[in-house]
């Protein structure tokens, strides 16, 4: 696409429709709303959900930019039809120019939360950037995942009035959530990772180990998220069990029909996780 051409406004709308594709939505927008929700659960008021929205989207937005922005090489050469920049719906440039935007104002919307909360979220999103520069092709692929989503809980609670720091059960079931979610995002996309040459840690075990092993972290997560806090697990807790077993049951078994199976069940994992919290209650403050 030319300079001319990026400045019409048929050029302009398809340079959005392309950056919003490039984004990665699904994990965008399901990241973000439960990390919200994850705000509203821990007692922070309307402006500090609307600041941990805000600051997160802008986080998720830099991370799946950057994401397809060095993918981009490798994308086309291995032609991966309904990439946005191997469809020429938007430039490599683009997409990495809008990922710096992005980062840009993640900093100091993670900050206007305070500077611990703010650290410890661009701490989870510089990790998120690691991986998409070159940690995902190593063994140690999980841990910018772990990392990530583990800051989650502490983002959060350190923006609390008296900035207190996140239950251990809250961190460690994040943690795994994110675990589960790398190895379910990167299961249908094994063998093109192969050929290409990225030997993250699910690409060395194989597909078939890959999708056995996702489901432990998930599961695991959730008894954490259960049992761990104190107090009774109640009906709403063995239900949360329950459900969260039939969600990776059913990722795993619809896998030959859907490669995207996997993660969407790790999603409901952490939407079942995040509703625990709402229906209970229990604090996730250390």
């Amino acid at each position: 696409m030319t300079g001319g051409e990026a400045t019409r406004p048929g050029g302009l709308w398809r340079t959005a429709g392309g950056l919003a594709r490039a984004c990665h939505p699904g994990p965008t927008v399901a990241v973000t709303s439960l990390v919200t929700a994850l705000a509203v659960a821990s007692g922070r008021d309307a402006a500090g959900c609307a600041l941990v929205a805000a600051a997160v989207l802008a986080g998720q937005l830099s991370v799946g930019w950057c994401n397809d922005a060095v993918d981009a090489r490798r994308d086309v050469a291995a032609g991966r039809a309904g990439k946005p920049i191997v469809d020429g719906a938007v430039s490599a440039a683009a997409v990495r120019n809008a990922a710096f935007v992005a980062l840009a104002l993640c900093v100091p919307l993670s900050l206007a939360s305070g500077l611990l909360a703010g650290s410890a979220h661009l701490v989870g999103v510089a990790a998120a950037w690691a991986y998409d520069l070159g940690v995902k092709a190593t063994v140690f692929s999980w841990a910018p995942y772990a990392v990530g989503f583990g800051s989650l809980p502490a983002f959060v609670t350190l923006g609390l009035p008296g900035h207190p720091w996140p239950a251990w059960w809250a961190v460690a079931a994040a943690a795994l959530l994110g675990c589960g979610a790398h190895l379910a995002n990167v299961l249908p996309d094994i063998p093109h990772d192969l050929a290409a040459g990225v030997r993250g840690l699910p690409q060395r075990l194989g597909a078939e180990r890959t999708r056995l092993l996702a489901p432990l972290p998930l599961l695991a997560a959730t008894w954490l998220l259960v049992f761990a806090p104190p107090g009774e697990a109640g009906v709403a807790g063995w239900l949360a069990v329950a459900v969260t077993g039939a969600l990776v049951a059913a990722g795993t078994l619809l896998h030959g029909r859907s490669a995207r199976a996997p993660f969407a069940a790790a999603i409901g994992v952490a939407a079942v996780g995040v509703l625990v919290l709402l229906a209970n209650g229990p604090s996730l403050t250390a």
